[in-house]
């Protein structure tokens, strides 16, 4: 049996964040339905939405249902998005009116996102999902599952 080759440190580093970036990539892509979907979504979405700081898409098909990404949950309420996305919002103000004008901007982009995967065939439901990825890589502090 062959040893491995004699390679500086550095490069087995690099070489090792290649393979966790193939690895996390092939588990994170989305199947052929809902790159369907996606498309479907990018085809569809009106300026607002696809200006929308927030990329509504489709994680997954599950029989009927599309399993869209969601940047709020009950983990993650919508004060920690909006601050994300607009740092200059009073968030904890719930009386503030860019607050509140915030809050609904993102539910009529995430309705028009679902409004459009449900009209498309042989979808009848959309669950949502939090998605942990953008929320993390922007900063916002996400509880473990």
């Amino acid at each position: 049996m062959k040893a491995l080759p004699r390679l500086p440190v550095w490069q087995w580093i690099v070489l090792a964040l290649l393979v966790a970036f193939v690895v996390d990539w092939f588990i994170q892509r989305p199947d052929a339905r809902a790159r369907e979907l996606n498309a479907a979504i990018a085809a569809q979405a009106s300026e607002h939405l696809k200006s929308y700081p927030y990329p509504f898409r489709v994680i997954r098909v599950d029989g009927k249902t599309a399993v869209m990404g969601s940047p709020r949950s009950f983990e993650v309420p919508v004060t920690r998005f909006i601050a994300a996305i607009h740092p200059g919002i009073d968030v904890m103000n719930a009386n503030n009116p860019t607050f509140i004008a915030a809050q609904k901007d993102l539910a009529a982009a995430q309705s028009e996102a679902q409004g459009i995967v449900q009209a498309q065939p042989g979808i009848e439901s959309v669950r949502w999902q939090i998605d942990t990825h953008w929320l993390a890589a922007h900063g916002v502090d996400v509880p473990a599952q």
